[in-house]
């Protein structure tokens, strides 16, 4: 519990959620064990055990545990068109390593290794 509670106080300053979600039902259960604790950190878990899908704010409307900004919604619609990272980068008027960057932001919050596979689970889940 003392590793769970240091790794919990240097990834809340950054707000990661997948590092504990991805874990699966065993860091819910370890996650409700350090729940009854109170100030900034407790906040954090409540958010935490909210993207596992229980209770929490907006919890059941969310698809996603990080959802997607409206740029990678736009680029995701851009993937979806069969857009290579220069056409997309060039119709958006940002480099090649921001649309890079974007598309790899992406497929990790969409779980996917691909784009084809992205899109398809965007699909799947209502965002295209």
């Amino acid at each position: 519990m003392r590793f769970l509670a240091n790794a919990l106080e240097k990834a809340q300053p950054e707000g990661f959620v997948r590092t504990f979600v991805d874990n699966g039902e065993p860091m819910r259960l370890l996650l409700e064990r350090l729940r009854p604790e109170g100030g900034a950190r407790k906040e954090y878990i409540l958010a935490l055990l909210a993207a596992f899908g229980g209770q929490g704010k907006g919890s059941a409307s969310q698809p996603l545990v990080e959802p997607m900004s409206e740029r990678e919604l736009e680029i995701l619609r851009l993937l979806a068109d069969g857009l290579s990272n220069q056409e997309i980068a060039r119709r958006l008027v940002i480099s090649v390593g921001t649309a890079k960057s974007h598309v790899h932001h992406i497929l990790g919050k969409l779980g996917s290794d691909s784009r084809m596979q992205a899109v398809a689970k965007a699909r799947e889940l209502g965002l295209l």
